[in-house]
C-alpha cells in the first residue's frame, strides 16, 4: 500500500475546524465571554487526531465526512474539555497546552473550569440536534457517553489512584492508559462507523483497530514525554517523571515500550483486512501515529 501525504492524511481536520467555529458562533444566547474561552481553547492549535479518526472510520466502512462532521466535532469538544481540566492547578497544573497559555492562565480557574463544563454539554446537545435519525443519534450518544465516562475514570486511575495493592504495576498502566486515553479514540472510530451505518461485522473491525491504536497513542505519548522537548511537544516535557507517574518507559523500559508500540501497530493493521482498500486512510494514521514526534 503506497503511503499519502500527511496532509492529505490530515486533510479532515480543517472542515472540523470550519465547523467547530460556525458552530462557536451560532451560540449567541451563551455569554460572549464564555464562549470566547471556548474559541480560545477549541480552535487553536492542535492536531485534531480525534475528529479524523472520526471521519477516516466513517469513510472507511462507506461513508463520507459530511455524515460525520457532528460526531467529529463533539469528539473534539469532548477532548478539549478534558485538556482544560487537566490543566488546572488541581490536576496536572500545567502552565501551557499546544504552544499557548493554557486555558486557566489565559483567563482564570473559574472560567477555565466553566469552558470545560459547557463544552462537555454542547457536544452530547450537538449530536441531539444534528444527527439522524433518532436511533442512531442514540447509538452516538451512548458511544460518546462510555468514552467520555471511561476517560474520567482513567484520570482517577491516573492521579488519585485505588487500585488493590496485589495488582502489578503493568496492570494498573494498562488500565489507566486504555481508559484515559484509549476509550475516546476507541469511541471516534466507533462513532464515525456507526455515522456511516456500518454492520456488525464493519463496526467489530473498526473497534479492534480504535483498541489497538488508542493504547499505542499513550504509549508513544509516555515515550515523547522523557525524549522530546518542551518545544517540540507543546507542552511541558519531563512531566510524568517529576509527577512520579506510571508510565510505559518508566515500568518497562524505553526500549520494550518500542517493541509495544510496533506490536500494537501489527495488531491495528490486522484488524482491518476485512475492510479492504476503503480502510486505506486509517491504515495510514496508524502509521503516522505509531512514528509521530509531537
Amino acid at each position: 500500500m503506497t503511503q499519502i501525504s500527511k496532509q492529505e492524511l490530515t486533510a479532515p481536520a480543517a472542515q472540523v475546524e470550519q465547523y467547530l467555529e460556525d458552530y462557536l458562533k451560532s451560540l449567541d444566547t451563551l455569554p460572549r465571554n464564555l464562549v470566547d474561552a471556548m474559541a480560545y481553547s477549541l480552535l487553536g492549535p492542535g492536531k485534531r487526531m480525534r475528529p479524523i479518526l472520526v471521519v477516516r472510520a466513517a469513510e472507511a466502512v462507506g461513508g463520507d465526512a459530511e455524515c460525520a462532521m457532528p460526531a467529529a466535532a463533539a469528539i473534539e469538544m469532548i477532548h478539549c474539555f478534558s485538556l482544560i481540566h487537566d490543566d488546572l492547578p488541581a490536576m496536572d497544573d500545567d502552565d501551557l497546552r499546544r504552544g499557548r497559555p493554557t486555558l486557566h492562565k489565559h483567563t482564570n480557574d473559574a472560567m477555565a473550569i466553566l469552558a470545560g463544563d459547557a463544552m462537555m454539554g454542547l457536544a452530547f446537545e450537538l449530536i441531539t440536534s444534528r444527527i439522524t435519525p433518532a436511533e442512531r443519534s442514540v447509538q452516538i450518544l451512548q458511544e460518546l457517553a462510555a468514552g467520555t465516562n471511561a476517560m474520567i475514570a482513567g484520570q482517577v486511575y491516573d492521579t488519585l489512584p485505588d487500585f488493590d495493592s496485589q495488582i502489578p504495576s503493568l496492570d494498573r498502566l494498562r488500565t489507566i492508559h486504555r481508559n484515559k486515553t484509549g476509550a475516546l479514540i476507541r469511541a471516534s472510530v466507533r462513532m464515525g462507523a456507526i455515522c456511516a451505518g456500518a454492520t456488525d461485522d464493519q463496526l467489530e473491525a473498526i473497534t479492534r483497530y480504535g483498541e489497538a491504536i488508542g493504547l499505542m497513542f499513550q504509549i508513544v505519548d509516555d515515550v515523547l514525554d522523557v525524549t522530546a522537548t518542551t518545544e517540540q511537544l507543546g507542552k511541558t516535557a519531563g512531566k510524568d517523571v517529576e509527577q512520579d507517574k506510571l508510565t510505559y518507559p518508566a515500568v518497562m523500559g524505553l526500549d520494550a515500550s518500542r517493541v509495544e508500540v510496533e506490536r500494537l501497530r501489527m495488531e491495528a493493521h490486522n484488524a482491518l483486512e476485512c475492510l479492504g482498500p476503503a480502510a486505506r486512510h486509517l491504515l495510514d494514521l496508524c502509521q503516522y501515529l505509531a512514528v509521530r514526534t509531537k
